[in-house]
């Protein structure tokens, strides 16, 4: 193996090619030679954050590719395992050609897709997870309503998949705006998909005229009022986003508002194996042909110039599922 590796960073908002040196795994690390990464719109929200900063900053939290070597004391992987991860957003991004990650975030590649597929899932399947068990906390026979907003999305595409496998009894609304939204979210689960970009609260009441229990919300900005409308009384929020949510309505019919940072556990419980038990679970459900994978769009090889057109592609607005960029 040689002693520098192939990065792609952004410097003041401009994707540069680069080489560094190969990092050695240590305790519970590994080192991953990676094969593709996804893209998702954390990784815009952290390069517009950095780019008054004059350093190169190496971005990724998805990555799927090889153990190339292991730490001392990890135990769960070994050299040639074929694996994919979120990683967390406190270490070096996985736009890079090795990439050093704590085995316990990491879970075993599901066999039946290949490395670009199983890239585009791990971030967007925690996230998914978490909602529904974490934040919701449903139960397998649970009933009732969930809107899912921006359901054509990366984690709108897994959490449908997941809802319907997992919480058969549960009616689901999607909101997505363009034809080929609303056919790809009813193709994940919904069972009815509504205009986010219209009077949203009207869309849902006609479809649940007694209200709803749950909505997922990547984006809250301007959708308190409508959340506030259609929630039944003691119903809850799952955020991705951060808004101010001590709206007077939400108080008034008692509603729970949650927030889902999937990369607080890497955070704050780095022993937690959580997600690598997540991911093992999901790789055997893919396995099984109870979920699908949600690429849609696959970009080569890996450098400035196609980390530039995703991240390009994320700012739209109007991607479907995920962007994955693989190869070198």
């Amino acid at each position: 193996m040689a002693d520098m590796m192939r990065v792609v960073g952004f410097r003041e908002n401009v994707a540069v090619d680069a080489e560094m040196p190969i990092p050695s795994p240590e305790g519970h690390d590994l080192l991953v030679r990676i094969e593709a990464v996804s893209v998702n719109p954390l990784d815009v929200i952290e390069r517009a954050r950095r780019s008054a900063k004059p350093e190169l900053g190496i971005l990724g939290y998805d990555a799927a590719g090889v153990v190339e070597a292991v730490g001392g004391q990890a135990a769960l992987f070994q050299p040639g395992d074929e694996v994919y991860y979120a990683g967390s957003i406190a270490r070096p991004g996985t736009n890079t050609e090795y990439h050093l990650v704590d085995e316990r975030v990491v879970g075993r590649k599901p066999a039946g897709l290949d490395f670009a597929a199983a890239a585009a899932l791990p971030l967007t399947t925690i996230t998914a997870w978490e909602t529904l068990h974490d934040r919701f906390r449903l139960a397998r026979e649970a009933t009732g309503t969930m809107v899912v907003v921006g359901a054509a999305g990366g984690v709108g595409s897994m959490l449908l998949q997941l809802a319907r496998q997992q919480f058969p009894d549960l009616t689901l609304i999607g909101t997505a705006s363009r034809p080929e939204s609303r056919a790809w979210a009813e193709e994940m689960g919904a069972h009815h998909v509504v205009d986010h970009h219209g009077d949203l609260a009207a869309a849902v009441l006609e479809i649940a005229p007694q209200g709803v229990e749950y909505v997922f919300s990547p984006y809250s900005a301007g959708k308190l009022t409508a959340y506030a409308t259609m929630l039944k009384p003691f119903g809850q929020v799952t955020a991705l986003d951060q808004v101010d949510a001590r709206a007077s309505e939400l108080f008034a019919k008692s509603l729970t508002w949650h927030w889902e940072m999937m990369f607080s556990r890497p955070l704050y419980a780095p022993g937690d194996t959580t997600h690598h038990d997540l991911l093992n679970v999901v790789a055997e459900l893919v396995d099984a042909g109870q979920l699908r994978g949600t690429m849609t769009k696959r970009l080569g090889p890996i450098g400035a110039a196609t980390l530039a057109e995703a991240h390009q592609l994320m700012e739209s607005a109007r991607s479907i599922g995920k962007v994955v960029v693989a190869g070198w």
